[in-house]
């Protein structure tokens, strides 16, 4: 039965031709995402040995968002955002070639990957307000729930076949091929975007073209305002902050701990991705609002203990089944809780809205990931891990005393409000 719904949903929401042809597209680049992302990790790891620099480099491109975002979040709300999102992509491709290019030359230094990745942030943090608020102008309010649930779940597969590919190449092949196939893998996308038809999609109001960082502290301000958008993004931003930047730190653990090497570490990524495939799936089943809130606080305390398991194991084949929990969880929350905001907040202040959002999604992990990596050169991998899982039970205390005022605020003002 869940699995009938999921598919009758994914079909509505596929159906429409513009949001077909940009899934496409996206599910080929987000498999280049993955292999990149998993190279930069194992190359970061062999230059140093260090998860101080492994940490960096392998959130550099995660980084920028702090400071990208709220300007990217007013422009989402003034510009087309297929325009924008084209530009940016074309240079994601070119970045990806010229660290391709380095590494086969072998001259590709630890400081010269950090610098790259931070300029993929740039251009990453730049137009991921415009791709989140996109979606909802390709489908419509109705069906933006299953649409993000399509995303969780592109976006997951491919985790589970980027990383399984690209430990695939590096250790039968070298690192550099693997920066190639990634740079080819976001040629695809480029090609959807041109051919989105965006005479036929819902038309965004543009924001008043005023001071663009006012603007952007007017949509910061609303969030803290919104009854249910604050105390969620709160969540959001805490359980991230503690809990969401382990994953950055596998090529460590499958070396230091689990010691298999990086094929090892492409399934523990694969692992993470099958997780969250899954709990996108279960995501996809679900209609509507109702009962979102109930289970987004319900999968933090899930998440937090798959963590804290994670952490506290040497034994290889249980973190691979605490990784897949742990994956299942985080697109559990992720998902609803960008599907919660998409309804309840104003279209004007879409872009702005998502644009934090979407800074906390990125931010927050690398942030923990950062902690994580400087804490472990003194305390080792696992027991800053362990902390933090701890004290990431505290925040889903908070959140359950809160859960009723939230889903007051989001749930039942979300069916209230009209169809835009």
């Amino acid at each position: 039965m869940v699995w009938r719904i999921a598919f009758e949903s994914a079909v509505g929401a596929l159906s429409i031709p513009n949001y077909r042809v940009f899934t496409i597209g996206n599910t080929i680049s987000l498999i280049g995402v993955w292999i990149q992302r998993v190279a930069v990790g194992w190359l970061a790891w062999e230059l140093t040995h260090s998860g101080t620099w492994l940490s960096l480099c392998a959130t550099a491109d995660l980084i920028p968002v702090i400071v990208i975002s709220p300007w990217a979040g007013a422009l989402s709300d003034r510009i087309d955002h297929v325009r924008l999102i084209w530009i940016t992509q074309s240079l994601v491709a070119v970045q990806a070639a010229v660290v391709a290019i380095l590494s086969y030359l072998g001259v590709m230094t630890v400081e010269v990957l950090f610098s790259l990745t931070l300029v993929l942030g740039v251009l990453i943090s730049t137009n991921q307000p415009s791709r989140l608020a996109l979606i909802v102008t390709l489908v419509g309010r109705e069906k933006v729930g299953s649409a993000i649930s399509i995303n969780s779940l592109t976006f997951n597969a491919t985790r589970f076949i980027g990383p399984v590919v690209a430990g695939l190449i590096i250790s039968q092949a070298n690192i550099a091929i693997a920066f190639a196939c990634s740079a080819l893998a976001y040629i695809p996308f480029l090609i959807a975007l041109s051919r989105i038809d965006t005479g036929s999609i819902e038309k965004q109001n543009p924001a008043p073209r005023g001071n663009i960082w006012r603007e952007s502290a007017e949509g910061y301000a609303y969030v803290l305002r919104h009854p249910g958008i604050g105390r969620i993004i709160i969540l959001l931003f805490a359980t991230a902050i503690c809990l969401r930047g382990f994953v950055e730190l596998l090529p460590g653990f499958a070396d230091q701990i689990f010691k298999v090497g990086p094929e090892g570490l492409g399934w523990l990524v694969a692992m993470a991705g099958l997780g969250a495939i899954t709990g996108g799936l279960r995501m996809l089943s679900s209609s509507g609002t109702n009962g979102l809130t109930k289970r987004i606080v319900n999968h933090t305390l899930v998440l937090a203990l798959a963590v804290l398991c994670f952490s506290a194991t040497a034994r290889y084949e249980l973190a691979l089944v605490c990784i897949y929990i742990a994956g299942y969880t985080m697109v559990v929350t992720g998902v609803g809780t960008e599907t919660l905001i998409q309804h309840a907040v104003d279209p004007d202040k879409r872009g702005r809205v998502l644009g934090l959002y979407g800074m906390i999604f990125r931010a927050a992990p690398a942030i923990n990931a950062i902690i994580l990596g400087i804490f472990s050169s003194y305390f080792g991998l696992q027991m800053p891990l362990i902390i933090l899982a701890l004290a990431s039970l505290l925040i889903w205390a908070w959140a359950r005393l809160r859960q009723a005022d939230i889903t007051r605020a989001l749930e039942v003002e979300a069916h209230q409000r009209p169809v835009v």
